[in-house]
């Protein structure tokens, strides 16, 4: 008797689809930066930078959950690449901001573009009515969550 498989149930696929989509959405993401030289943790920092100001790689780290080792390896990327730089915080000498340079900040705005074309071209096959509908949900589902947007 050949094996069967089990009868999937409407959640597991449910799931399974968005996972499916999400991965591909990654991995569209990160070829799509791979022509900055970026990483997909790297484009969040700086994202994150641009729509929130300079601030201590601390600060930072919290933004993106990882822990402040993880933020330092990050800005010192960012920094190689002359995307972001150091300075000296006026309120206190001893402590460093971050701040992106204006080439992280056209950077940024590339990569924006970039991931929308890619968005678009996925997203094209929907009507307009399926896309309303599926950023209404996705929008209940990211209220629902206390993460910070990427970029």
């Amino acid at each position: 008797m050949p094996d069967r498989e089990p009868p999937r149930d409407a959640r597991s696929d449910l799931v399974d689809t968005f996972w499916s989509v999400a991965r591909a959405l990654r991995h569209a993401s990160a070829e799509r930066l791979a022509g900055w030289g970026l990483t997909p943790s790297q484009a969040r920092a700086l994202g994150t930078l641009v729509r929130h100001g300079e601030m201590r790689p601390g600060t930072l780290a919290g933004h993106l959950r990882i822990t402040p080792r993880s933020a330092t390896e990050v800005v010192d990327a960012l920094a190689g690449l002359g995307m972001v730089e150091r300075a000296t915080d006026p309120a206190d000498r001893r402590a460093v901001l971050v701040r992106v340079t204006d080439k992280g900040a056209a950077t940024t705005r590339d990569v924006r573009a970039a991931r929308a074309d890619g968005a678009e071209a996925l997203f094209a096959r929907l009507s307009d009515a399926d896309r309303g509908e599926l950023a209404r949900i996705l929008g209940v589902l990211r209220d629902g969550t206390d993460g910070d947007r990427h970029c």
